[in-house]
């Protein structure tokens, strides 16, 4: 069938989704059993937890290579490569014994979710229009946003009653459907002329820049916050980011076209996904928490999370049917504050037994309902707003404010809370690494408030 009659079914839309969750049960699920995956494999808490934000870090750092591919080679068949690696790393984590597999599964699925994400939701504004797009992108968001309670939920399940290897082998069974799903759907690619150069420089700095950052906050507390390396680790840092910034600007062919920031909406919409994405070390936070300080098992601190799941996934249609009716700014600003006091909630460690099991299993359900107002919302602004020829690009700087936000999020929190841990007691550990997350909400509000035009109505 030729991409020009081609219109968007349903079945792509269910292949989309899948792709989308096979990143969500490798990424969130992780979170959620990080004492069965330390007891089994018999490694360090830090390694671990650099394991776990490693997904999240390289699906950043090549989640806008790969969207611009993705305009000039194909959408379908950057998705397509994203499927194989998924399933490539996932096979990894089912055959770890140790930490190398598990790190380079890790790096696999990071690759593998930043080419699955800008590559799908592209198809999705190649082959959908007008309101279709919006549900199209209402489900996509379900893969996305919903899929992170889907996974923390049926991980803690898994892990519990069939091995924690086993989420990795239903993994890979979604990434095997997704492709049977979306095999029928032509090629997708930009109208794009003239020769394709390659940032390979910017891409550098980016990389360096990242992976300094990552490991200044993962691993500043083992080498000592005044320790020699953490210094040049932090110097690395912040002048690899002036040094980026100076660098792309004078680029014809940047690896981040800085250019799309000057639209409010994407730059607002942007901003804000990746502060939400970051109050993902709520996740991490909590379900240790529960596990470690109020000795509930994987499955039980999944049962937890129930509501998340239920209040994301019912939201999400209510969140574009709000922004269909008030425009896309009101449900981001409701979605955050929702969020905000929901993260307040979880860190109220200091209330006892029953009354704090009632009150975390609430901050879930408020957590659902906030982030699925905010989701197809802020998906649609950041599309919308994007030129048609570099929508792969612009999917691909969204989604990696996505990775970075989650990945820098688990890894501030996780930081603060293993940090806290070693010179105070695990209540009041829980308690400070969530208000890392409730300062991350509550400056996500205030860019919406600030960035977000009343304009900016669909």
């Amino acid at each position: 069938m030729e991409a020009g009659s081609y219109k968007g079914t349903n079945r792509l839309i269910i292949g989309i989704v899948f792709g989308v969750i096979t990143f969500w049960l490798f990424a969130q699920a992780m979170v959620n059993i990080v004492p069965d995956v330390q007891e089994d494999l018999g490694v360090e808490l830090g390694a671990l937890n650099i394991a776990i934000s490693l997904t999240s870090l390289f699906s950043g750092m090549f989640i806008v290579v790969a969207g611009g591919l993705a305009d000039r080679v194909g959408r379908k068949k950057v998705t397509y490569v994203g499927l194989s690696l998924s399933v490539l790393g996932s096979l990894l984590l089912v055959l770890a014994q140790g930490s190398i597999f598990l790190i380079i599964g890790r790096i696999l699925q990071g690759l593998s979710a930043a080419c699955i994400m800008p590559a799908t939701i592209a198809l999705m504004k190649a082959y959908f229009e007008g309101a279709e797009r919006q549900r199209a992108l209402s489900y996509w968001s379900i893969g996305s946003w919903g899929g992170s309670g889907i996974t923390s939920f049926a991980g803690g399940a898994i892990a519990t009653y069939m091995g924690w290897k086993w989420i990795f082998i239903f993994s890979i069974l979604f990434a095997l459907l997704a492709m049977i799903l979306i095999k029928e759907v032509p090629e997708s690619k930009a109208d794009i002329t003239g020769k394709f150069k390659f940032d390979f420089g910017g891409l550098g700095i980016f990389i360096i820049t990242m992976l300094a950052i990552n490991i200044f906050i993962t691993q500043g507390a083992d080498l000592g916050w005044t320790s020699l390396t953490t210094i040049i680790l932090a110097v690395v840092s912040i002048i690899g980011v002036v040094v980026f910034v100076k660098y792309e600007a004078s680029r014809t062919n940047a690896l981040i076209d800085f250019q799309l920031f000057k639209n409010k909406p994407y730059t607002g919409a942007t901003v804000s996904n990746f502060l939400l994405n970051a109050v993902a070390g709520t996740l991490i936070v909590a379900n240790t928490y529960v596990q470690v300080g109020r000795g509930f098992t994987a499955f039980q601190s999944g049962l937890l999370s129930i509501g998340y799941l239920v209040a994301v996934l019912a939201m999400i249609r209510v969140g574009e049917k709000l922004m269909q009716k008030t425009g896309a700014k009101k449900p981001m600003i409701w979605g955050s504050a929702i969020t905000l006091i929901s993260v307040a909630l979880m860190g109220l460690t200091f209330l006892s037994g029953i009354i704090y099991t009632i009150t975390v299993f609430v901050g879930f359900i408020l957590f659902g309902l906030g982030l699925g107002m905010y989701a197809t919302p802020s998906t649609d602004t950041a599309v919308s707003a994007a030129p048609d020829e570099k929508v792969g690009e612009a999917s691909g700087i969204y989604k990696m404010a996505s990775s970075l936000g989650n990945a820098f999020g688990i890894a501030i929190s996780a930081t603060v809370y293993g940090t806290v841990v070693t010179v105070a007691s695990v209540h009041t550990a829980a308690t400070v690494g969530i208000i890392a997350n409730v300062i991350f909400a509550t400056v996500s509000l205030l860019s919406i408030i600030l960035l977000v035009p009343n304009a900016s109505k669909k």
